[in-house]
């Protein structure tokens, strides 16, 4: 059985006590931590920045898996590299002409270069970069807010990206995850989980997290 890597996002953690939070979902089992960046114009919702990840990243023993959720991702990435940036995510829909050259770019770095779809466009549009992309995340939920309900006909995405993409290519899922969607996703080829609320909220984080590698 591939191993699934779980990201919990810290969009649903408390803002007051992330680095509590952090050492909560590592102590947990927790792969990566993932890091939700919104403007406020590619999506309605702003959350946090470089200089939050630049101040997470030292209490950090895991990946920061940084998603950006921004216009004109290009302008950013060497500012995100510097705080600390282990995984870069773009959207595609809000770098259509420039996509292989960010990617490129951000792998320059030595660091892993993901690709994310919203919910409207379909897989087709992106498997000419999946030679490029070290990941490719499926958005369940219309990116911008946590606490959303898993859209299940996204998840018809996954096994067209799995087919055409090489082995190692990770797809990651982000979107309503819980132990019931995580596991529609994982039998469907993904092998990455992002969860915000289903870990944050649970009463046992370690078992929340574990649910997800089952």
């Amino acid at each position: 059985m591939k191993k699934v890597i779980v990201s919990p996002s810290i969009l649903s953690a408390d803002f007051a006590n992330l680095e509590r939070d952090i050492e909560l979902i590592q102590e947990g089992g927790a792969d990566w931590v993932h890091v939700d960046v919104m403007d406020g114009h590619f999506v309605p919702n702003i959350t946090i920045g470089v200089p939050v990840v630049k101040a997470i990243k030292p209490v950090s023993k895991i990946p920061l898996d940084v998603h950006l959720m921004i216009e004109n991702p290009q302008n950013y990435i060497d500012d995100f590299v510097e705080a600390g940036a282990d995984i870069i995510t773009i959207h595609y829909e809000a770098a259509k002409d420039m996509t292989e050259d960010i990617l490129t770019h951000i792998k320059s770095h030595g660091i892993l270069a993901g690709l994310s779809i919203k919910p409207a466009t379909p897989a087709c549009e992106i498997l000419k970069y999946l030679l490029t992309a070290d990941m490719v995340l499926v958005m369940t939920v219309e990116p911008g807010f946590g606490g959303q309900a898993f859209m299940k006909d996204c998840s018809g995405k996954i096994p067209v990206i799995r087919q055409n993409a090489p082995e190692n290519l990770i797809i990651q899922v982000d979107g309503g995850i819980n132990k019931e969607t995580g596991k529609i996703c994982t039998e469907l080829g993904a092998n990455s989980l992002v969860a915000g609320s289903y870990i944050y909220k649970s009463d046992d984080i370690k078992a929340a997290i574990a649910s997800l590698k089952e």
